[in-house]
């Protein structure tokens, strides 16, 4: 049977680990996908790693143009990562007939609706797999594995760098600078790690969930996003001690007003499995009205773990190849023509409970003080820990978890606590997230 062939974009940490799996699995991959998948060009400005890497079994170029428009190519996988240059390689492919796979997340949350209506309007797929959680096969799992559930949350772990650095500075107590720059020695964190720790990847992939989650647009732009630099270790070891761990968490939520959309530093209760996720890997919760909640847990990231999503959306496309475009599984889950507009809710409006750690004088009063400016705000504490003063110490710390409060409303007692005269400094406040 004739092989499908492949142009290859990028031959970096995934486009070698995609060319390596291929090779080595082939005999199994051509048993599944029901004829052979062959990487038949390769485009990269490197053409001697091109060399290195596949021996000469394929052609080698550096002008990706070339591979989008040679008309022996089927599908066109494109890993060269940004915005622009692969945007303008994609829509080119999809306008040449070509079916698309690729791994970039942040093209997808900026450009996906575009990407999307072209492919359809072509009759062409556009596997990302591997734009979300490496190799835990999330997308299939929302778009196929879950698709008599109407989906009510999504809560995730999608980023390894960050969660690697929260679970060393809750193991150590070390500070977060000095967690990233070993980040960075290991590898695990880019000289320029910004996208990763400000929350900026997680939220790229958090859209692209929530869009088959609830059939809507990409809403990237309107993400609510907040990283871990400014996390301090002294909050990871009160959360520890009233029974939480901090993670950074995607969440998307679907409510009667519309939809939550947002990545933060968030509590969530140590006895859960997401909370004990650790190191560099990435786990994705899943809450359904069917089937409950669903765990998806593994290698977020790397060149076999993204490679093996890479192949599956190849094999997922070589045997639907030939399919009539009205019976394929649609991209974002819904029929294009049923996908809706959903309002975002902005922050102010979300509904969450909270974690508070307050600097204080050490003197009565104060704490009846805080409780009734919450109080005065609808709001009300579940919990609170008050560190004994050192010998000396004039000012101690209070620590409140309260009940769900909309944010607007936390904000206010926030705003009221801190212009408390016996109140020193911000109050630092993060968000809590029971997740049943």
């Amino acid at each position: 049977m004739k092989a499908i062939n492949v142009g290859l974009l990028g031959i970096g940490t995934v486009g070698g680990g995609t060319y390596t799996v291929l090779a080595r699995n082939a005999e199994e991959i051509t048993r599944r996908a029901g004829r052979p998948i062959r990487i038949d060009i390769v485009a990269d400005r490197n053409l001697e790693r091109v060399h290195e890497i596949t021996g000469g079994s394929c052609r080698a170029t550096d002008d990706a143009f070339a591979v989008v428009d040679d008309p022996a190519i089927d599908i066109v996988v494109e890993l060269i990562g940004g915005y622009d240059l692969a945007r303008q390689l994609v829509l080119a492919a999809i306008a040449n007939g070509k079916h698309v796979v690729t791994a970039n997340k942040a093209l997808l949350a900026k450009h996906g609706n575009e990407i999307f209506a072209a492919a359809q309007q072509k009759g062409v797929m556009v596997g990302f797999e591997a734009a979300v959680a490496g190799g835990i096969p999330i997308i299939k799992a929302l778009r196929e594995g879950l698709t008599a559930n109407r989906i009510e949350w999504i809560a995730g772990i999608i980023n390894g760098t960050t969660n690697f650095i929260l679970s060393e500075m809750r193991d150590k107590g070390l500070p977060f600078a000095t967690v990233l720059q070993d980040a960075q020695r290991l590898g695990y964190a880019e000289a320029d790690p910004t996208f990763d720790v400000e929350g900026i990847d997680a939220a790229h992939k958090l859209s692209i969930m929530s869009a088959i989650a609830f059939g809507s647009a990409m809403n990237f732009a309107q993400a609510h996003i907040e990283g871990i630099s400014q996390l301090e270790a002294v909050d990871i070891k009160y959360a520890e001690r009233l029974g939480y761990r901090i993670k950074l968490l995607g969440i998307t939520k679907r409510t009667s007003e519309g939809v939550e959309l947002r990545v933060h530093p968030t509590l969530i209760p140590a006895k859960r499995l997401i909370a004990n996720v650790e190191g560099a890997m990435n786990a994705v919760l899943v809450k359904g009205d069917a089937v409950g909640a669903t765990l998806y847990y593994g290698k977020g990231a790397g060149a076999e773990p993204t490679a093996s999503a890479v192949i599956a959306d190849l094999v997922d496309v070589t045997r639907m190849h030939t399919a009539d475009p009205e019976h394929r599984v649609p991209h974002l889950a819904f029929q294009p023509g049923a996908m809706v507009e959903l309002p975002i809710l902005p922050i102010a409006e979300v509904t969450t409970s909270y974690y508070l750690r307050l600097r204080v004088e050490d003197r009565a009063g104060v704490l009846a003080d805080v409780a009734r400016l919450l109080a005065d705000n609808g709001i009300s504490i579940d919990a609170m820990i008050q560190r004994e003063p050192n010998e000396g110490e004039e000012q101690t710390d209070i620590i409140m978890l309260t009940h769900q409060t909309r944010e607007r409303h936390i904000d206010q007692a926030i705003a009221g606590i801190e212009a408390l005269p016996a109140v020193k400094g911000s109050i630092i406040r993060l968000r809590l997230e029971e997740l049943l």
